[in-house]
């Protein structure tokens, strides 16, 4: 087979040498690629080698062959033979193009390199033939189908549609026609053609939008009743369409789909909240709940939806949501920090969504340790393999002043409900690894946080997490098949067989921080069947050398936390895979890899700003901190003049605008954030300006409940209801908008506001309707607008009966009565108006009841005998002789419930004898006014009646408080005195009182009298009560009143004991009893201490007293009784002393005293502190106690000291200076101490050695300096001196000397050999003798010596009886000499040694 080797149609535009340079370069390259790879793809004998081409597409795996294949079975059977033929042709493609071409040597190669450049070329060519035939197809398609669609007759793609329509409304006709070109349109009313300018302005609208036809027709009336007709027509034809509108007459809400009855079948019932949902101020490990009301039942209960920071919540064990009665309910049976957020209740409703939000804080639970930090809280598990995972917590918002230095993590195995430590992070971090973890377990964490002062409450536990491989579902792929089955493939089915695995790659540290590093790699392709696990190996940079990393538990997982690098260094890392065949070669090493610095927390928020919001909260808002690491905030705030900052917040805020409830109404306020992160919770931001907490100013909402109340015949009188949200401030008045039905715009009636809720609008056109719109406006500005009203009709009131009441408003409300008032009609009718009648329905209910039996007069009622807890509308209707008139506008629905805030009117009599009135409201708004009036008729005479200010309305209230109730003077409260014996004394001191007076004295909640152990004493006389308890105890504990009565006067005195105040009370009252019981018999006057003597002796001392002859002093230490203690029964003192105090002095010391009356015993701690004291101490006068310096020559050199009584290194420093310069311990300068002296040692001593030396001695805060002067002759003293003391010590260094070796005895059986070996020392070397008896020896037959450098032997063979004496090494030098000796006793044979026998 011949290929060619390039195609002039395709071909490479290049030179073909360059071509063929290039393609031999890349594929050695490949080859060299392949050789590498050679040993990782089959651990058989015959290795195969596969070549791949830089110029073959794609190479497809078995995965992809079944991943085809199963998508083959999903495929519909019902394909054209085309569809078939082209699938089996792309089937063939795909094996060839998958197929491996195995080659030897490079002839081969080069043929399969031609095969497929030329394959690629030719499919080339066919896919271009391919394209350029399918566009063709189009291009024909297109043009066939621009000349079908270029002329068409119009035809209905959806025709008219019939309507019936309520009177008044509008109606909208329309219709979509499809025609080339477009047609002409006509519209018809029962065949006759509508022309809009034959009708009024705005009657009929009609638009044609790109074959959307519509016909507007406006304010329907009976008339518009028809059959309406649309005509289409072009060149090619004409079509039409018609529908019918039935218009009819409206009833009002009792019938149609105005009707509540309608409204409630079709939408539901017209749901709206009655409370309002309140801030929560809730504790950690305790419940809270959030509920509220409903006007009407609702429905379908699960359609009432809870949210917490926009997340919808279920039920669950420890959450429940309910709904009983109108009122839906959120209870939490266990807070965590984690349920903090805002929390929204959802209702549906006809008109939209009604929503209520409030927010919920979670205050930290008391902790086990006093000043322990607060829970951390958010764990979470992040990267969770095999074995291992990250574990991530958000740090507490309150340290309580200690800052964090650790956290521990604990965790549970399964539904164990064990919880064990396993791990410790440090406080600079809230991220850790967590490793060992077992596959196939289900874990949760929960994290403590640790201070100086201890340990938080664990924080709430994390979510489960199963240990497994989570990257298995990336390696699966499902196909769906069969109406809900599904083909599973995954790659690792498809695994070549591989014995070694080969090594792992891309090793890299997927997170670096300062406690650790977690190393991440890539599990090596192919990675066979066999289960894998990995070794890994660090290197120190520089070091040249691999140490293994050890593990509790094998490396399952392409992760590894490292723990315990150091930091300041750089390493490198490998990995090895292993499985049941073997370990893999190594892989390539890592980057150098370092621990990072402290994570720095995050800066503080910028521009804090507060702002005013309600009496009881204030908003916040700051700029962002854009950092990817950030948590969230913490809010913190103080009063103004406090020191201490106050949590808000104890989970993290992610927004910058916040609003802090809960706070009081006038006070001022100071705010700042924190940014949170891993890191830790941040510094402050800058404090805000103080802001004084009151309601905040914003425009109102819009008015509503527009009504006609008078209408002439070009103008009416229109009145509305004020808005529900005044913004804070007084409305300052109204702007109102008119609207004709007949026009398009909209025009203002007035420029300047209107002060009151009714306006006359003027010039208007008789038989029009007409809406309205009007805006509120305060301080703030101009608020809402509201919806347009009802159309009015502009036609002149003729009718006998009189016209609306307006202004119905409720007040007074209570919980079963309410002060209903209204404003008397403007349309008086026929005749003045003689009475009102009053109707009343239960919101919800369609029928109206009324309230009195017959009219009234007044313009106000008091409405009494409600049902508390039920809503109620009331509307008021007004009579005169022809009957009665329209109805009012109903008022909006009143709930009757007592408020607790709700104050009264208090009336009395001042000393001066006027009549006052007073009432109070601390949380009014500074914009609001007092209006006060007689009867609800207006305000009262000025000249009868004097409004005071509020400091003289506080004087009133109180004298008349004090004229109604008086009281008993009190002169001294509650006291508490502790007597001789422990007894307590409680006792108050009133004035003088009456012997009528009576005295009931409660202890919690029960009426006490005197007993044994509670003595009570009412002197009235001195106005004393008086309650003396003998023995107190814990029975003792909790509230004491005294209830006193004189006549009318009354006072009533509580004391509290309970808590602290109690148990030192009690604790004092035990040591007052313990106390006086000791003194009934020998007791110690003065206690146990310790003093120091000027000879630096430590003295222990104590006084007893009130003893006899027959009492016994005792002394011990560590419980073990001293004999060296003294006691002088004359004085009662005892003492014991210690010479020499040293650390084996350290313990308890115990002096007791006893006879047959009791016994006393006094402890002295000398240990911690106490014992520093008395070290400090002794060096203080051991320092005191130095003597000069004095000089002294050596051998070696100059020596300098001062004598002292005491020296201790740990509690006394010494510094020595030449000249001024500090001098420190070396070759030449020696620096020491002893118990009774401090030197210096100046060695081989130089002229440049002289001067000033100056010893200073620091014991405590005492310090001295001794000075000499080492110069003159004090020098050239301590020099003649050293050089007398060297001599001697060369002379005495060089003498002939025996050193060692010759016993003093020495016993010998006879016929034995005698060795005796000394060793000597001198130099010169010295001359060696041996004597006998003071005689020479002469060594010859039986005597020998020998000599081996400083060794010296003598040996005597076969000794007899002759031989034993006094034998002698003399050895002589220059120096001198010295003489060395030994005793020799030779015994005979079956004799003993005469130190035997002496034995």
């Amino acid at each position: 087979m011949t290929l060619p080797h390039s195609l002039g149609s395709a071909g490479d535009p290049r030179p073909a040498q360059t071509v063929e340079v290039h393609r031999l370069e890349h594929r050695q390259e490949e080859e060299r690629k392949e050789e590498r790879q050679h040993s990782l793809r089959m651990g058989s004998s015959v290795r195969r080698r596969t070549f791949r081409s830089s110029e073959e597409e794609h190479e497809f795996s078995t995965a992809d062959y079944a991943l085809a294949a199963a998508l083959a079975l999903t495929a519909s059977s019902e394909l054209s033979w085309e569809a078939q033929l082209r699938r089996q042709t792309s089937a063939v493609e795909l094996e060839e193009r998958g197929q491996k071409r195995v080659g030897f040597g490079n002839d081969w190669e080069r043929t399969e390199v031609a095969f497929l450049r030329t394959h690629r070329l030719l499919r080339q060519r066919r896919d271009w033939k391919m394209l350029r035939r399918r566009t063709e197809e189009k291009v024909q398609e297109a043009r066939e189908l621009r000349e079908l669609c270029s002329g068409r007759g119009p035809w209905f793609w959806i025709p008219l549609r019939s309507h019936a329509v309520w009177e008044h409304t509008t109606v909208l006709l329309t219709c979509t026609i499809q025609a080339s070109p477009p047609p002409q349109v006509t519209w018809y009313k029962n065949d006759t053609r509508i022309d809009p300018r034959l009708f009024p302005a705005g009657k009929y609208r009609i638009t044609n939008n790109y074959g959307l036809l519509s016909l507007e027709i406006r304010r329907c009336t009976i008339e518009d009743s028809a059959t309406y007709t649309v005509r289409v027509k072009n060149a090619y034809g004409q079509a039409s369409s018609f529908a019918k509108v039935l218009v009819r007459t409206y009833l009002g809400k009792d019938a149609g789909f105005d009707s509540e009855i309608f409204k409630r079948s079709m939408f539901g019932p017209n749901v709206e909240f009655t409370s309002v949902l309140k801030p929560v101020f809730a504790r950690e490990k305790e419940p809270f709940s959030l509920s509220c009301l409903f006007s009407e039942d609702v429905l379908d209960a699960e359609s009432i939806q809870w949210f917490r920071d926009g997340r919808l919540l279920r039920s669950s064990r420890r959450r429940k949501i309910l709904y009983t009665d109108r009122q839906a309910s959120l209870k939490v049976s266990c807070t965590y920090k984690e349920d903090e957020g805002l929390y929204m209740v959802r209702v549906p409703s006809p008109f939209g969504p009604r929503e209520q939000s409030t927010y919920v804080l979670v205050r930290d639970a008391e902790a086990e340790n006093p000043g322990a930090p607060g829970s951390p809280l958010n764990v979470r598990c992040l990267d969770v393999n095999r074995d291992c995972l990250i574990l991530t917590w958000a740090p507490p918002s309150d340290t309580r002043g200690h800052p964090i230095t650790a956290y521990s993590i604990e965790q549970c195995q399964g539904d164990s409900g064990e919880w064990v430590p396993c791990h410790e992070a440090p406080g600079g971090t809230c991220r850790c690894p967590i490793q060992g973890l077992v596959e196939g377990q289900r874990y949760r964490f929960r994290v403590r946080a640790i201070s100086r002062a201890g340990s938080s409450l664990p924080s709430k536990a994390s979510e489960v997490v199963v240990m497994g491989d989570h990257d298995a579902a990336r390696r699966q792929t499902e196909v769906p098949f069969d109406l809900g089955n599904k083909i599973t493939i995954s790659t690792d089915d498809f695994e070549e067989t591989v014995t070694i695995p080969s090594p792992p790659t891309n090793v890299h540290a997927s997170e670096i921080r300062e406690g650790y590093v977690v190393l991440a790699w890539e599990e090596p392709r192919p990675r066979g069947r066999a289960p894998l696990t990995y070794s890994l190996e660090k290197s120190v940079i520089g070091s040249g050398t691999w140490e293994a990393i050890t593990s509790e538990s094998p490396v399952k997982s392409p992760r590894f936390a490292l723990l315990d690098l150091e930091k300041g260094k750089s390493y490198v890392f490998r990995v090895r895979a292993m499985n049941r065949y073997g370990l893999s070669d190594p892989s390539e090493t890592s980057e150098p890899i370092a621990l990072r610095g402290k994570p720095a927390t995050l800066p503080p928020p910028a521009q804090v700003q507060a702002f005013r919001d309600t009496q009881t909260s204030v908003s916040l808002t700051w700029d962002p901190v854009k950092d990817p690491e950030l948590l969230g905030y913490y809010i913190y705030s103080r009063e103004v003049g406090s020191s201490e900052w106050q949590t808000v917040n104890n989970k993290p805020i992610q927004d910058t605008r916040f609003t802090v409830p809960g706070l009081r109404t006038g006070k001022e306020y100071e705010f700042c954030v924190r940014s949170v992160s891993e890191a830790g919770v941040g510094e402050s931001s800058a404090a805000t300006e103080p802001i004084r907490v009151k309601q905040a100013l914003a425009t109102p909402s819009a008015p509503y409940g527009f009504v006609l109340l008078n209408c002439g015949k070009n103008e009416m009188v229109i009145g509305w209801k004020p808005p529900k949200r005044r913004g804070g401030g007084k409305i300052l008045g109204y702007f109102l908008d008119q609207h004709d039905s007949e026009e398009l715009d909209w025009h203002a009636v007035n420029q300047q506001p209107i002060p009151t809720r009714v306006c006359k609008v003027s010039d208007l056109h008789e038989g029009h309707f007409y809406e309205f719109r009007a805006r509120a406006a305060n301080w703030a500005g101009v608020g809402e607008l509201s919806a347009p009203s009802s159309l009015f009709e502009c036609k002149e009131w003729t009718m006998p009966q009189p016209g609306p009441p307006y202004d119905v408003r409720a007040s007074e409300v209570r919980a079963t009565s309410l002060l209903l008032q209204w404003e008397p009609p403007l349309y008086t009718g026929a005749g003045p108006v003689t009475g009102y009648h009053i109707s009343v329905q239960e919101e919800g209910s369609e029928q109206w009841k009324p309230v009195t039996p017959g009219p009234i007069s007044g313009t106000h009622l008091r409405v009494s005998d409600l049902q508390p807890g039920k809503s109620y509308v009331f509307q008021v209707q007004a009579m005169n002789s022809a009957g009665l008139g329209q109805p009012s506008m109903p008022t909006d629905p009143v709930l009757l419930e007592d408020k607790p805030d709700a104050h009264e009117i208090e009336v009395g009599v001042d000393e001066e004898g006027f009549i006052y009135l007073a009432f109070e409201a601390p949380e009014a708004p500074d914009s609001s006014e007092f209006q006060w009036s007689k009867d609800y008729k207006g305000p009262l005479d000025p000249q009868r009646v004097k409004i005071e200010d509020e400091v003289n309305l506080e004087r009133l209230k109180k004298l008349s408080h004090e004229i109604r109730n008086p009281v008993i003077k009190l002169i001294s409260g509650w006291n508490i005195d502790l007597l001789e014996r422990g007894e307590v004394r409680l006792w108050l001191e009133v004035e003088k009182l009456s012997p009528a007076a009576e005295l009931h004295l409660i202890f919690n909640k029960k009426e006490i009298f005197s007993s044994p152990n509670r003595k009570i004493n009412f002197e009235r006389e001195k106005g004393l009560v008086e309650v003396i308890i003998q023995n107190l105890s814990e029975e003792d504990k909790g509230s004491y009143t005294a209830q006193l009565q004189d006549g009318k006067a009354k006072n009533q005195i509580t004391l509290t004991l309970v808590d602290d105040d109690f148990d030192k009370l009690l604790r004092k009252a035990d040591a007052k009893r313990r106390d006086w019981k000791r003194k009934q018999g020998p007791y110690f006057e003065q206690p146990l201490q310790w003093k120091i003597t000027e000879d630096c002796q430590v003295q222990l001392t104590c006084k007893v007293t009130n003893t006899k002859k027959e009492t016994r002093f005792q002394w011990f230490f560590q419980r073990a009784e001293v004999p060296d203690g003294q006691y002088d029964p004359e004085t009662g003192t005892g003492l014991l002393c210690i010479e020499e105090l040293s650390k084996k002095d350290k313990g308890i010391y115990r002096a007791m005293v006893s006879d047959d009356r009791g016994e006393d015993d006094t402890i002295l701690d000398l240990t911690g502190d106490a014992l520093d004291a008395i070290f400090t101490e002794l060096g203080r006068i051991g320092a005191l106690s130095a003597t000069p310096l004095k000089i002294q020559g050596t051998e070696e050199g100059i020596r300098i000291f001062s004598k002292v009584k005491y020296y201790n290194m740990e509690y006394m420093k010494t510094t020595w200076f030449h000249k001024d310069k500090r001098l420190e311990s070396g070759d030449r300068m020696r620096v020491g101490t002893t118990l009774d002296e401090i030197w210096l040692h100046i060695l081989d001593p130089k002229d440049s050695d002289k001067g000033k030396y100056t010893l200073e001695i620091a014991a405590g805060k005492e310090a001295r300096q001794l000075s000499t002067d080492l110069s003159g002759q004090a020098f050239d003293d301590a020099m003649a001196e050293h050089q007398r003391l060297k001599a001697l010590a060369i002379i005495e260094k060089n003498r002939a000397k025996v050193v060692r070796g010759l016993p003093d005895v020495a016993t010998i059986m006879e016929d034995k050999t005698l060795c005796l070996t000394c060793v000597i020392s001198g130099d010169p070397t010295p001359e060696i003798s041996w004597l006998k008896n003071d005689q020479p020896v002469t060594f010859l037959d039986r005597y020998r010596m020998e000599v081996r450098g400083t060794e010296v032997t003598i040996t005597i063979e076969k000794v007899n009886s002759d031989d034993s004496g006094r034998y002698g090494v003399f050895v002589k030098n220059k120096y001198g000499s010295e003489t060395g000796q030994v005793t020799i006793s030779v015994f005979k044979h079956g004799d003993e040694p005469k130190e035997l026998k002496s034995m």
